[in-house]
């Protein structure tokens, strides 16, 4: 049976065989730094832009993968031509690139003398759950604000997409435990809304789409395509810190993420936002 291709350090090796040692720095610390690219008719959304900030993520971490940007691009695009034959013809890929330190001889102890040298680089790729996103596509998410706050920028550099993302994981077990289908919308450590788990957060006052500034949170680049497609549209957009206040007295509001694009909020702590149905600058 055909199944998924994983690059995983070098190899292309199919999914069911590829996998990481316990030992692996970017399981014992969490030191992992990563993108996610999307599919549109079977082929790479964004793929460049994507490349650019995952590079910047490297120099932030110092890691040395080996390769350049564009070898990981192109095995990116190796991958989805082979995996995308596994689809059905509505389905499409999301493609995860992920580089940890690599393995650490410590912890492997006993079996030091074969730890690998140098970060694990894996490129892989899953189908897009669509259903997953489909009813609140068309009602809305319900975002909760949680008591977790944001880590500041004095901590860990915004810019850098990674996976040390325990307080988002906090954030939305404690958002799930007043709706079990919400999402956590944190604050900084100033009371101003900044971003969730997974998503950039825009709302909609007297027409205006609002973001909060770059200073504390990831530039996405579902993000940029709405800035982009916002000056096309002639729709007036503005970045700038704003409060619970002004997100739960918001027109509307809206969301922005890869693998769903872009997705309405109709509610914030339990409280419908305008009529509580999708807005019109979100459609």
């Amino acid at each position: 049976m055909p199944e998924p291709l994983v690059f995983l350090n070098g190899c292309m090796t199919p999914a069911s065989q590829a996998g990481l040692k316990v030992y692996d720095l970017g399981v014992v610390t969490g030191a992992t730094v990563t993108e996610m690219v999307r599919t549109f008719h079977k082929r790479p959304y964004r793929l460049e832009q994507h490349l650019r900030r995952l590079a910047g993520s490297l120099g932030c971490v110092r890691f040395d993968v080996g390769m350049s940007i564009e070898e990981l691009g192109k095995v990116a695009c190796e991958l989805v031509e082979h995996n995308a034959k596994l689809l059905g013809p509505d389905d499409e890929l999301a493609i995860v690139l992920f580089i940890t330190p690599g393995e650490s001889p410590y912890y492997a102890g006993m079996d030091a003398g074969s730890v690998r040298t140098g970060p694990t680089v894996c490129i892989h790729t899953f189908p897009l759950p669509f259903k997953r996103w489909a009813e609140k596509m068309e009602h809305g998410d319900h975002l909760v604000i949680p008591s977790i706050r944001h880590v500041p920028p004095q901590c860990c550099n915004p810019a850098m997409k990674h996976r040390s993302r325990m307080h988002y994981y906090l954030a939305d077990q404690e958002a799930r435990q007043a709706d079990p289908d919400a999402s956590a919308l944190l604050l900084d450590l100033d009371g101003n809304v900044t971003e969730t788990g997974t998503a950039s957060f825009f709302i909609v006052q007297g027409g205006t789409i609002i973001s909060p500034t770059l200073r504390n949170i990831l530039p996405g680049i579902s993000r940029a395509v709405v800035v982009e497609l916002a000056e096309k549209l002639g729709i007036p957009l503005l970045e700038h810190d704003f409060q619970v206040s002004d997100a739960i007295n918001a027109e509307e509001a809206f969301t922005t993420s890869t693998p769903y694009c872009i997705m309405p909020v109709t509610r914030i702590d339990g409280r419908p936002l305008g009529d509580g149905r999708p807005g019109p600058i979100y459609q």
